[in-house]
């Protein structure tokens, strides 16, 4: 069973699993592309109800994480006569420990859970193509590829989901 808290960006085990995921997309970033470039989330953007982090738990302990943040979204991007509500899901990862279990598929249900909760009509996100299993997942999730929306320079696939 997965269970999940609320915290902030800041709290010492958010920013230790922050930091485990950093330093293994550093460690794999594919060396085509560069140096793969860290940042922390600034943490006003995971405030609800304009975000949330969230650290996953499995019965073996922290497993994992994610958030959502609100995107402000262009006349151009709103579908005719309906607002648009659009949220990003950032930094979801699972511990290697607690990989294969389905606390990715927990996460991201969760994540567009509460993005619903805070009227999210959308949600996009961005990975990189190295992450065959996260395209996958996104992909089996009802995500469809999209043009970049942001320069992300760790990026090279955007996604985005409808949420009904």
């Amino acid at each position: 069973m997965v269970s999940f808290a609320d915290v902030s960006v800041t709290d010492a085990s958010a920013h230790r699993m922050l930091a485990d995921y950093f330093a293994e997309r550093a460690a794999t970033f594919p060396a085509s592309q560069g140096a793969y470039r860290t940042t922390f989330p600034d943490p006003g953007q995971f405030v609800p109800p304009k975000g949330v982090f969230l650290l996953a738990y499995d019965e073996d302990g922290e497993a994992g994480c994610g958030g959502i943040r609100e995107l402000p979204v262009s006349i151009a991007d709103a579908e005719e006569g309906q607002a648009v509500v659009r949220y990003e899901i950032k930094h979801l990862w699972v511990a290697p420990g607690h990989r294969r279990r389905g606390l990715g598929r927990a996460i991201l249900a969760e994540l567009e859970h509460r993005a619903r909760g805070f009227g999210a009509t959308e949600v996009v996100l961005d990975t990189n193509s190295s992450l065959e299993a996260a395209g996958a997942l996104y992909r089996t999730h009802g995500y469809e590829s999209i043009q970049p929306y942001n320069d992300n320079p760790n990026a090279t696939d955007w996604f985005r989901k409808p949420l009904a």
